[in-house]
């Protein structure tokens, strides 16, 4: 049985997400079908009227309901966003289960092992059950058992950075 790939964008620069929407993009421009999940996000790409534009062939979803930053959040308000963080987790394994997409993007789920959201073993079950669906990872701290799975394995960092204007 053929295996996806898997590609890690992590490290402390800017652009990790970036990366990821880029490959999203040019396998879709292949006629792959992706779906991108965000966690840990408060406002940016979910909003994003560029990556609407390209349904069905880019998916987006973000399943946390709040803007706020996570770490702010009250203790109750925090459990509400891990039960919707774990929502999203469990649509990616219905995702890889049903092979609905080509490329799956989990952006800043390396965040969610970092905060103890999802355990280290779960994450690498998830994605062993990928079977010919290649998927990237984003986050900053990359856990060794996570990058010994990982195909290629990108260390992003920033050297200057400038504010758009």
């Amino acid at each position: 049985m053929a295996k996806g790939s898997i590609y890690i964008y992590s490290g402390e620069g800017r652009g990790k997400s970036s990366a990821a929407i880029g490959r999203a993009v040019q396998a879709a421009t292949e006629g792959k079908r992706v779906v991108i999940i965000q966690f840990l996000k408060r406002k940016g790409l979910e909003d994003s009227d560029f990556l609407k534009r390209m349904e069905p062939d880019i998916k987006l979803f973000r399943f946390e309901k709040s803007g706020e930053n996570f770490e702010q959040l009250p203790e109750d308000k925090k459990q509400e966003e891990i039960g919707n963080i774990k929502n999203g987790i469990n649509f990616a394994r219905k995702v890889l289960a049903t092979g609905e997409c080509n490329l799956l993007v989990l952006d800043e789920v390396l965040g969610l092992v970092e905060k103890d959201i999802v355990g280290c073993e779960e994450l690498k079950g998830i994605l062993e059950s990928r079977e010919d669906t290649d998927i990237i990872l984003t986050g900053i701290n990359l856990p060794d058992s996570i990058c010994i799975l990982a195909d290629e394995v990108s260390k992003i960092d920033t050297v200057k950075y400038k504010v758009w204007e």
